[in-house]
């Protein structure tokens, strides 16, 4: 095969999901949406930032804004299983718009408060603990073949990560000539495209509309499934300690932009866009895959390297180094993040996998409050660059960790894969 062949087999491969008419709806919809997201949550840190200057406060927000996620996200996995999940996906599409406008026509109208802020907060971690399990799990109803799953995935990221790349640079440059209102304001008519996405689809998911157990009962399997499980319970586990420790520095970014940096919301969002940069090559590399085997030993080297990027950033003082640094840690945050959703999608059961994406998202969105509150009181206590440092070093001992589980890990996947086709009956494999 001569290289003209093979990149252009190897692109087309890199894209094949696209083929699906529901997901390529949807990945057009909720990219613009998603661009629009970025730059509230850009512009959210900076407004906390500027109305207290309090690294405290930025962690209080962030915990009010995913802490729902951690009490409702299991309930949500259980009602989601009982519901049409696209109409779920409508409302709380709906309700992210209407919480968008209202931060626009406050903050642009001067009327805008921490009370305010704090309280929208908690409605779109609300919002987020039905949206993200429902969104997760409708996603192998949006491909008609599942074993174009794992790149249905992998091009999510890609387009997660490519909003993280060009939403924060907007937002950076919106806010130092204008204000964080217009942000708000252009992220709440975005979602008018992921809703039109979703209003053209046509997906029958009319099969989880009828269940005979209760929720409670179902809530017991969940939980037992999750814990009983040992490849996604090592997953979990390893995924739990990113989020709690790693994912919350994002929190910490408006401190390191102005007191470590000694820059404004331009240079937070140079740091972002290289987050974005490192997130968007990951995902992009785990779309040029042609199966998930691999994924379960990526998991921790992509741990380590997050943690290693977290402790460069926190020593760095020089923005040229804090975004390589910064771009290093997002590259491993993201292949952790979509690799072991891809694991974990293959791997479970259709009728669990509604309540397993809910524990997905209480381990990634619902640890994350509790994450944030810590950093923000330790950079409060010890400065944000001892916090990253030390959060850093949490994430490599937690790779470290999942290291000495893998074989046992492995034993269990194996049939699982042989079945599937995945790896040859008789072969074992490197997982």
């Amino acid at each position: 095969m001569d290289l003209q062949t093979f990149n252009t087999e190897g692109f087309s491969h890199a894209w094949r999901a696209l083929k699906h008419r529901n997901f390529r709806l949807f990945f057009a919809g909720q990219g613009i949406s998603l661009i629009g997201s970025w730059m509230t949550n850009i512009a959210i840190s900076w407004l906390v930032y500027r109305l207290t200057g309090s690294a405290l406060l930025l962690g209080t927000v962030g915990f009010c804004g995913q802490i729902p996620v951690f009490f409702l996200a299991p309930f949500a996995g259980v009602w989601i299983e009982r519901l049409d999940r696209r109409h779920v996906l409508l409302c709380t599409q709906s309700v992210f718009m209407v919480q968008s406008l209202l931060l626009a026509a406050l903050t642009l109208s001067g009327h805008i408060t921490m009370t305010w802020i704090i309280v929208l907060s908690i409605v779109g971690g609300i919002g987020n603990a039905i949206d993200m399990p429902s969104r997760q799990s409708l996603m192998i109803k949006m491909v008609d073949n599942h074993a174009d799953l794992s790149n249905a995935i992998a091009l999510n990221s890609s387009m997660v990560n490519m909003a993280r790349l060009i939403g924060p640079s907007i937002a950076g440059l919106l806010i130092a000539v204008t204000s964080e209102g217009w942000c708000f304001l252009i992220d709440g008519v975005s979602y008018i495209a992921v809703l039109a996405s979703l209003f053209a689809m046509r997906i029958d998911d009319s099969s989880h509309a009828q269940k005979e157990t209760s929720a409670l009962t179902e809530l017991r399997e969940g939980w037992s499934y999750v814990t009983g499980f040992v490849p996604i319970r090592t997953i979990l586990v390893l995924f739990t300690v990113c989020s709690l420790m790693g994912m919350p520095f994002v929190v910490l970014m408006p401190v390191f932009a102005a007191q470590v940096l000694h820059g404004g919301p331009h240079t937070l969002g140079f740091l972002m866009g290289a987050m974005g940069i490192g997130t968007l090559a990951s995902a992009i590399s785990l779309a040029m895959r042609k199966s998930v085997r691999g994924l379960l030993t990526i998991l921790p080297f992509a741990a380590i390297v997050f943690g290693l990027g977290l402790i460069g950033f926190g020593l760095s003082h020089w923005t040229w180094l804090s975004m390589l640094t910064v771009l290093i840690a997002g590259l491993g945050m993201m292949q952790g993040l979509a690799a072991s959703n891809t694991v974990m999608q293959t791997l479970v059961t259709e009728e669990m996998r509604g309540r397993l994406m809910s524990y997905y998202t209480m381990a990634f969105i619902g640890m994350a409050p509790f994450g944030s509150l810590l950093a923000g009181t330790m950079a409060h206590h010890i400065g944000a660059p001892l916090t990253v440092i030390l959060n850093g070093s949490a994430v490599v001992l937690g790779a470290l960790w999942y290291f000495t589980q893998l074989h046992a890990v492995r034993i269990h996947v194996r049939p699982i894969y042989q079945k599937m086709g995945i790896i040859p009956a008789a072969e074992t494999f490197d997982s």
